[in-house]
């Protein structure tokens, strides 16, 4: 018998029918061991040695694997061929070896870019040893990030009450936000005006020119700044006969994108589907680790985790192939299309994202997908093919129309494509929709033709800030500014959203106060470490220790050596130069100055005092430097939409295709809620509450009826069969299995999260529960008043300080790691008032004494 360990259930189900009773493949649910989240789970004095934690399922899933290996005669290990693929079956040997379960027995890892039977017969045929310097790699990173968040993440807290963490990439991604903003913030939009004439050849066919020039000159953008001037070029060209003088036609060829990359395949899910970055990498998954075609399980896309765009040489043959039979010779280029990335810091290692079967058409898979995995496969499916196909050929024609005294000079350009090659099969979707002239049609046009104008429209212009990011274009400048790894992009995201840092408007990301304060407060203090060129570095870095050519120490030695002096010396800056320094840094946005106002900075509640930036333990206000004498407080940004009055009744969102029902949003005692058709007197109608993280303003109708369809299932659970749920309760986004429950971080991942996730989730919640006392996570030494020691514990409920009776919960947030003895003092005292003077809980009212009931008589 021959053991074979994969990350998933869902997999090792699969994987098992295609190699028959020789082989039992068991799943390892992802990573079976972490750092611990407590201080000195990297050690950098002792050449960075970790310190694994395995969680409570784990260490039964690896029992079990154990047992399993010591009765056997061969371990695979055939894990994702990524990094932490390749990492997790180094996890799984090294403790399997520390075990001696390993002992006279061939141990083998295989990859496989597909789940198809070809593919995990031809990698099992051809094994290999662990690729030590992709662990390496690997440990690398995890120890960088580690160090980093556990580092950085304290000073934030003690410096900035209320901020959360910081991580090495997602602060570089948060100052992406901020900048943006900022520059919108700083923007001052310029006035231009535009003239067009409407013209018609002398078949009487119209076509529309654009004003280019004025008495021979040619007309920069903002030559024409006000009203007066427009309509004076207007009535010029009104004025004059126009005539063409110049036709040019140029034949231009476009060219087919590449397959997907893990980058690119977030980027146009995003655009042309309106998927989350996260939400794209659940279903890719799904397709990956196969589903149930013609009675079998089958992977349907390969490996989803990849900066390459290449693809195998079979499925360029197939997909060429595919296009002559379905589109004709004339589709098929004269040689096979060969792509190179153009990212920086692209390794190529993997195969592009591409179906493992170009002959299975979407439309034929109609019955094996649905929903979500059928519009990301016809996605892939299409970007594969068309990658294969002609270029379109496109010719674009320019017009040059002037008067016979060469007062007025126009221009009229269009296209029309020749040749549609790939665009008959796919176009790429675009970030920010703008008018393209060249993509207008022109009527049949002959040089020195007259031309008759019909009316002349000047039209008022102003520029335009940059546009806020969504989540394709964050994607596409992270990638492009080598910040991070594709494959991390998803959860970094996620992170921003989790932690407050950042909001969506209209699938856009909006910095909140709390992230502008960190991220100027990591400009101000650490600048190198969010600095773009430095992080991309650093990532260069990272990848030479996967091709071996740097040792992953050395890498973590130079790193910390300049990293911690600096994380000590902010340390010693007291707390009121940080809020002085961020109030002269972000005075543009939290100070503006206002047309006849005077200093944005006095208080306007005493008269005489500075307002700066404050923080609490909720995150940053604005208030007087005369305090406790002047108690004026502010937001940090006042918009003045709290005092907005509320709907004075229910507002529609659309109809229910199903039922043809109105959807409505109300507001009502709790807040506001979504319901289903109006109130009929004798039936309730079906209602659903607006998640916290879910605004009135943004809310949809698409949103509405999913949160109208909760609870949704999700899948049965691999080990009892019994259906996981999620929905959205009382206490917040959650899944239930058997009568288990487990929360989930946000509303997204109620309808996001995938059944391999799901199973994942309620394993921890369950290992949770199942801890008989709470454990110490950090000593603080005893309290200055006595009493005993002041400890920091991990509880049931979460983290909390404890001080002999007396426990005070730590706020949602914060890292309990990082607290110091003051902080938990202040902790302690708030509880032990709220308790009670003397530290015992207030007594409650006594309850009335009830009244006894008279004996009742015997008949005897």
């Amino acid at each position: 018998m021959n053991i074979v360990i994969v990350e998933s259930p869902a997999k090792a189900k699969t994987i098992n029918k295609y190699l028959g009773p020789d082989y039992h493949v068991l799943a390892s649910f992802g990573h079976v061991r972490d750092l611990p989240s407590k201080d000195g789970s990297v050690d950098p004095d002792n050449g960075f040695a970790m310190k694994w934690e395995v969680d409570r399922d784990s260490q039964k899933r690896l029992k079990d694997i154990a047992n399993a290996v010591k009765g056997a005669d061969a371990l695979y290990l055939a894990t994702d061929p990524d990094r932490e693929g390749e990492a997790i079956s180094w996890h799984v040997m090294d403790i399997l070896a520390k075990k001696k379960a390993l002992k006279d027995k061939t141990v083998k890892r295989v990859v496989f870019n597909e789940i198809t039977k070809s593919a995990i017969q031809k990698a099992m045929a051809n094994p290999r040893e662990i690729d030590q310097e992709l662990v390496n790699a690997y440990l690398a990173r995890r120890a960088l990030d580690y160090l980093v968040g556990f580092t950085l993440s304290p000073v934030l807290w003690r410096r900035l009450p209320g901020a959360r963490s910081a991580g090495r990439v997602q602060s570089v991604a948060l100052r992406l936000v901020c900048d943006r903003e900022l520059e919108i913030d700083q923007f001052l939009p310029q006035e231009y005006w535009t003239v067009e004439a409407d013209l018609k050849t002398p078949a009487g066919e119209a076509f529309t020119a654009r004003l280019t020039g004025l008495d021979g000159k040619k007309l920069g953008k903002f030559d024409l700044n006000n009203k007066a001037d427009a309509e004076k070029a207007a009535k010029t060209i009104e004025e004059r006969d126009l005539s063409v003088i110049k036709i040019e036609s140029k034949p231009t060829r476009r060219n087919p994108y590449p397959p997907f990359t893990t980058s690119t395949l977030q980027q146009e899910a995003s655009r042309k589907l309106g998927f989350s970055a996260s939400h794209t990498m659940r279903v890719a998954q799904g397709l990956y680790e196969g589903k149930n075609v013609n009675g079998e399980t089958t992977g349907l896309i390969t490996y989803m985790r990849t900066d390459g765009v290449s693809i195998a040489q079979e499925a360029i043959q197939a997909s060429r192939s595919l296009i002559e039979n379905r589109y004709g010779k004339s589709y098929v280029p004269g040689s096979p299309r060969m792509y190179k990335s153009k990212a920086k810091n692209a390794q190529e290692a993997h195969e592009a994202i591409r179906p493992t079967d170009v002959s299975r058409h979407p439309d034929a898979m109609r019955k094996a997908l649905s929903g979500d995995d059928l519009k990301l496969y016809d996605l892939i499916w299409k970007r594969t093919v068309a990658s294969q196909m002609e270029s379109a050929v496109i010719e674009r024609t320019i017009v040059d129309i002037t008067s016979p005294d060469n007062a007025v000079q126009l221009r009229a350009s269009g296209s029309v494509t020749k040749f549609d090659g790939f665009l008959t099969l796919y176009q790429e979707g675009r970030d920010d929709n703008a008018d393209d002239e060249d993509s207008r049609k022109l009527p049949l046009i002959i040089q020195a033709d007259a031309l008759a104008t019909k009316g002349v429209t000047p039209s008022q212009h102003f520029t335009e800030p940059p546009p806020r990011y969504s989540e394709a274009t964050l994607v596409k400048k992270m990638e492009e500014l080598g910040i991070g790894r594709p494959s991390t992009y998803a959860s970094v995201l996620t992170v921003l959203r989790d932690r407050n840092y950042v909001r969506m408007e209209k699938k856009r990301f909006i910095p909140e106060d709390k992230g502008r304060v960190v991220t100027a407060f990591l400009e101000n203090f650490f600048l190198r470490y969010v600095e773009y060129d430095f992080t991309a570095n650093l990532e260069d870095q990272l990848d030479k220790i996967s091709a071996g050519s740097a040792d992953w120490q050395q890498v973590l030695t130079n790193f910390w050596a300049e990293f911690k002096p600096k994380t000590e010396e902010v340390l010693n800056v007291r707390t009121s130069e940080v809020l002085d320094s961020l109030s002269d840094y972000l005075a543009p946005y939290i100070f503006k100055q206002k047309d006849g106002e005077g200093d944005p900075r006095k208080c306007p509640g005493c008269g005489d005092g500075r307002l700066g930036l404050k923080t609490s333990r909720y995150g940053g206000f604005i208030g007087c430097n005369n305090y406790p004498d002047c108690k004026f407080t502010r937001p940090l940004s006042d918009n003045g939409e709290s005092g907005e009055a509320q709907s004075a009744g229910p507002e529609p969102l659309g109809e229910d295709p199903e039922t043809g029902l109105p959807v409505l949003l109300c507001d009502g005692r709790f807040g506001p809620y979504i319901q289903l058709g109006e109130a009929v007197k004798g039936e309730k109608p079906k209602r659903a509450s607006l998640p916290k993280d879910v605004l009135p303003d943004t809310l949809d109708i698409a949103m509405a009826l999913k949160l109208l369809s909760l609870p949704r299932t999700i899948g049965n659970h691999p080990e009892s069969g019994k259906p996981i749920t999620a929905s959205i309760g009382r206490y917040g986004p959650y899944l239930a299995h058997d009568g288990k429950y487990a929360n989930l971080p946000g509303t997204n991942d109620v309808f996001e999260i995938g059944i391999n996730r799901a199973v994942t989730v309620i394993a921890e919640a369950a290992n949770r529960k199942g801890r008989a006392t709470s454990t110490a996570l950090k000593e603080l030494g005893e309290h200055p008043d006595g009493g005993g020691p002041v400890r920091v514990m991990d509880g049931r409920y979460g983290p909390y300080v404890k001080h002999g009776k007396i426990n005070a919960t730590i706020p949602k947030g914060s890292a309990p790691e990082a607290l110091t003895m003051e902080q938990a003092i202040e902790l302690l005292k708030a509880r032990a008032e709220k308790m009670g003077v003397k530290g015992k809980a207030k007594p409650k009212a006594k309850a009335k004494p009830k009244r006894k009931k008279a004996p009742v008589k015997s008949k005897a």
